[in-house]
């Protein structure tokens, strides 16, 4: 089977890689999909954003990762997927994601979502979150994976910066 795990990943953090790692031994392929939106201001391009991924997940050979633009029950069609995984990490993510999942069910009735619940040390992180740490120099080991932390430096103070950076 495989999951279609879609996102804009700006970028990846920690619970992100926690939920690719879980479903990659659930499943035989996993498709990491960076969303590409116009209409959704991002900090990295969908380039950077995919090539963040294929670092962070390296080891994991039933990982993919790809862009993709436009609707998502086109792109999954598309794919070949079997279910969408959505990543939880409140009650208030699953009453958003749900209508969602109903639009997808609706659109095509092959489209299953499957809710996957946060490790309860990754449910704080964000990509805002490890953005804004970013910004004013804190330490990113808890929120973003190790090999992609010298590439969000280099964004924000045009060089690497280890550790807490003030």
């Amino acid at each position: 089977m495989t999951a279609l795990f879609p996102g804009s990943f700006d970028p990846v953090t920690l619970g992100h890689m926690d939920m690719i790692n879980r479903t990659s031994v659930l499943f035989d392929r996993v498709i990491v999909a960076v969303m590409d939106n116009a209409n959704k201001k991002t900090l990295f391009s969908a380039e950077e954003r995919a090539g963040f991924i294929k670092k962070s997940a390296a080891g994991l050979c039933n990982v993919e990762v790809c862009i993709f633009s436009g609707l998502l029950t086109n792109f999954f069609i598309k794919s070949g997927s079997d279910v969408i995984i959505r990543g939880l990490r409140n009650a208030g993510e699953f009453e958003h994601e749900s209508q969602y999942a109903q639009a997808y069910k609706k659109a095509d009735n092959k489209i299953e979502t499957l809710f996957v619940p946060s490790m309860p040390e990754h449910a704080f992180i964000s990509s805002g979150m490890a953005k804004e740490a970013a910004f004013f120099g804190g330490d990113l080991h808890l929120l973003l994976p190790g090999v992609i932390i010298d590439d969000v430096n280099e964004k924000f103070f045009g060089r690497a910066v280890d550790g807490y950076n003030t």
